[in-house]
């Protein structure tokens, strides 16, 4: 499959597929002419790394997984630990949405006359919103 076609078929730049072939994650097969031609296994290739970017994997620790062989070697250990960072955003959000919630409903005459946001507002300042714990201390 010649570059253009795999960039149709998945969505991805031409210059992004250029990118990651230097970076490693793929490889092309050849040259028909001045175009590179990539294996049909790319496509699959490419929805793991789309799948790796959405999780939040970086590049290099997407290039470890994909490995160099033509099966990925997919490390559940690396996985658990992403999954176990994704709870952590999650409970931040979380405690920010909370947050938000309330000073959206608040009754008092000036968010910065209400106790709970300004807990907040230091909470974020200090760089201390950790998920449940920050629930609890600004409720």
């Amino acid at each position: 499959m010649e570059i253009s076609q795999v960039a149709k078929k998945s969505g991805v730049s031409a210059s992004t597929l250029r990118f990651y072939e230097e970076k490693g994650l793929i490889k092309s097969i050849g040259r028909q002419g001045i175009r590179r031609v990539f294996s049909s296994n790319v496509l699959e290739r490419l929805e793991l790394i789309a799948l790796g970017r959405a999780a939040g994997f970086s590049l290099e620790e997407i290039s470890g997984i994909l490995g160099t062989n033509a099966k990925p070697d997919i490390d559940r250990d690396l996985l658990l630990k992403k999954a176990n960072e994704l709870d952590e955003t999650i409970k931040k959000l979380e405690a920010m949405r909370d947050g938000l919630h309330h000073a959206a409903a608040c009754t008092a005459p000036s968010h910065l006359e209400c106790p709970r946001f300004r807990r907040l507002m230091n909470l974020a300042a200090a760089g201390v919103i950790e998920g449940v714990a920050a629930n609890k201390a600004v409720k």
